[in-house]
């Protein structure tokens, strides 16, 4: 008998890796990160106002430039038109006649724009393959926001500067020619953004008053005059103005009778309201009305629901893109840019095994052909798709989220990495997700919930996350745990959860208030204190502070402060016994150095294991591939440790020794005193 059950162990023994290595032999090979979260081939592309040229973003010495080429040239004419090597690229346009190239940059993360322009036709330096790039803002410390573009005026644009008031933006006309900056008006009156009629004159603004309210503005000279008004807990957002030059298209869900957004036309002398556009299955807020700049009529509407909806508005570009529709079918598309005269379209086709194509339309010839692709060497046969469940919280609330399955395994017990969302007043949609396809492509299950305080889903869904961080919203990620144990998808014993900003915050609270769900967890840009991070929020965030008090607590109040405290991952940071790795960008405006300073020691006071990256480099998020690469090369091996899925060993010598550079040992994380900003 015992030689028996000897040779049965031997024999389960043997089966269950064998079984094991026969799944793991289905699965697709190990995708290289770098063909994922390197430096796309080509993107950003941009139409040159004429139709004579295209611009896009590539490489360039080893750092994503703006490139551009003639439209009928080849790909391999185009010329390099900047040369920024301390920082990636990432915003451009081209000035209204074409003249310049337009860009804006940051330093090291911090958030603080100026705007350059590039004269792709001038001439160039001896000795020099890129024009000369003029700063036209040349201001430190100061962060420039773009209001208008005009048309009508070309050598100009309208912007924001914050260099007297750091909270609120002053508007000013700057001439590109020149660099020389008009102010247009001070902003003593709370002012937070502009609305220009088609002759490109600011007719509307808005305003963020002291109790939060929103209060959108009448513009005549000095006089403003207030015509509509939204609460803390409602949203309004001016589209543009109608044909008429009179009334505008204004998206609101004020009032009882509204919880999705709709979209109506107003009239800001009258108060007249006329219904225009909501949602016709009743089940997303109204989305993007998209405005001819031809003829001033709406051409569509897209509504965000679990894929893209839209509504065509103008009969001509619905038959015109009828065509496209025909020729890329499956696949969501969506324009990315336009020549003035509305009739070359540079168009966006994907889908979540997609990452994206690149297409030009000729609406005079019907013509449609492909320019370039994002990521061409990404093996699409190997990428997964991307699903829509839908699952109940803790108090009966249904949560939508998107799950992506591991290819080549079956859909039982798998290792799984719940993957939040950031803002929290944002979504997550579908489409085409480089962490969802790393991480699947790891072997792993991965659900991103849309959970109570996203958007798009009414303003009901919205405010029940109100006062609700680490609390119900966190509850809207485990029951997903729960949901997918439920299911038979996962195996509870190998969970992990990963995100940043808020998502790094909701592991932080994952593992902090449910530290038996979590078996690792990867917290990127990590709010841990919400004290802290209250006081620490950039000036020019000063507009929506009252709505911060009203969404997550008010810490000028006994219970708000209370209630943030409890509801602070550091508070609990006793409780936490799941693998962590922290993740930093030492410039980072929004969620302080100090944010994760102090988990970090938390942690390794308790001799509790704790990794630790820091980038010198960057703010919120990293923009530098060679950051992300790193990152993501400790963070896969970390969660094949924990959760048990594969990783790529490998990786090249610069990102090695980035990772090197960034990895902190715990030992050495001294805190700031307090009040003193983490550096």
């Amino acid at each position: 008998m015992k030689n028996f059950l000897l040779l049965l162990v031997l024999a389960l023994g043997l089966a269950g890796p064998g079984r094991r290595a026969a799944a793991q032999n289905a699965q697709p090979p190990l995708i290289d990160r770098e063909l994922l979260f390197g430096d796309p081939e080509i993107s950003g592309g941009q139409l040159s106002p004429d139709g004579r040229f295209l611009s896009f973003i590539k490489p360039y010495h080893g750092t994503r430039n703006i490139w551009v080429k003639g439209l009928k040239e080849p790909f391999a004419s185009a010329r390099p038109m900047t040369n920024d090597q301390a920082r990636p690229v990432r915003n451009y346009f081209w000035s209204r006649d074409g003249k310049y190239l337009l860009y804006s940059q940051d330093k090291g993360g911090d958030e603080n724009f100026n705007i350059y322009a590039v004269d792709p036709a001038g001439a160039l330096p001896a000795g020099q393959a890129v024009p000369p790039a003029r700063d036209l803002t040349g201001l430190k410390g100061v962060r420039v926001i773009i209001y208008q573009v005009p048309l009508t005026d070309p050598n100009a644009l309208y912007i924001g500067l914050n260099d007297r008031d750091k909270a609120w933006h002053d508007l000013y006309k700057l001439d590109l020619r020149t660099g020389q900056k008009t102010l247009v008006r001070q902003n003593n009156d709370r002012l937070t953004g502009w609305v220009f009629d088609w002759n490109d004159q600011p007719r509307l603004a808005s305003r963020s008053n002291p109790d939060g309210n929103t209060e959108w503005l009448r513009v005549a000279g000095d006089q403003l005059t207030p015509f509509y008004r939204t609460t803390l807990n409602e949203e309004s957002s001016v589209v543009g103005f109608a044909k008429d030059n009179q009334r505008i298209y204004l998206t609101t869900n004020q009032g009882a009778a509204r919880d999705l957004s709709e979209i109506v036309l107003l009239d800001p002398d009258t108060g007249q309201e006329t219904p225009f556009a909501a949602d016709p299955l009743h089940r997303v807020d109204a989305g993007e009305l998209v405005l001819s700049e031809k003829t001033h009529e709406p051409i569509y509407l897209d509504y965000t629901d679990d894929r893209l909806r839209r509504t065509w508005l103008d009969k001509g570009f619905e038959k015109d893109f009828k065509t496209v529709a025909a020729q890329l079918p499956g696949l969501d598309v969506r324009p990315m840019s336009n020549t003035t005269d509305e009739r070359l379209w540079l168009l966006d086709a994907t889908d979540a095994t997609h990452p994206g194509a690149a297409y030009l339309f000729d609406r005079q010839t019907k013509q449609l052909t492909e320019q370039y692709q994002t990521r061409p060497k990404l093996p699409g046969a190997d990428l997964a798709p991307m699903t829509v469940v839908r699952y109940k919280s803790s108090d009966g609330l249904e949560i939508p989220a998107y799950l992506t399955l591991p290819k080549g395994v079956p859909a039982k017990g798998l290792p799984v990495v719940i993957f939040p969302h950031g803002g929290p007043w944002s979504r997550t949609e579908y489409g085409f997700s480089a962490y969802h396809q790393f991480l699947a492509n790891r072997g792993y299950a991965v659900l991103s919930p849309n959970f109570r305080a996203s958007t798009g889903y009414g303003k009901k869904f919205l405010n029940a996350g109100n006062n609700e961080w680490g609390q119900k919203m966190q509850d809207d990620l485990t029951w997903g745990v729960k949901y997918l144990v439920a299911q038979g998808l996962a195996d509870p014993k190998r969970v992990g959860i990963m995100g940043g900003s808020y998502g790094g915050y909701a592991t932080l609270a994952g593992v902090a208030f449910t530290p038996d769900v979590y078996a690792g967890a990867v917290a990127i840009v990590a709010p841990s204190n919400l004290i802290t991070l209250l006081k620490s929020i950039p000036p020019y965030w000063e507009p929506i502070r009252k709505q911060f008090y009203e969404r997550m607590g008010d810490p000028t109040t006994e219970a708000g402060r209370a209630q943030l405290v409890r509801q602070s991952p550091l508070t609990s940071a006793n409780k936490i016994k799941t693998p962590l790795m922290v993740v930093q960008g030492l410039n980072d405006p929004r969620v302080n150095k100090a944010e994760a300073d102090q988990i970090v020691v938390a942690l390794r006071d308790r001799n509790y294991p704790v990794q630790y990256l820091l980038a010198p480099d960057e703010g919120h998020g990293f923009a530098r591939p060679v950051n992300n690469l790193a990152m993501l090369a400790a963070a896969e091996k970390f969660l094949a440790e924990y959760l048990h899925g594969r990783y790529q060993a490998s990786m090249s010598p610069a990102v090695a020794q980035r990772l090197a550079e960034i990895t902190v040992d715990p030992k050495t994380v001294v805190l700031a005193a307090p009040g003193v900003v983490s550096k």
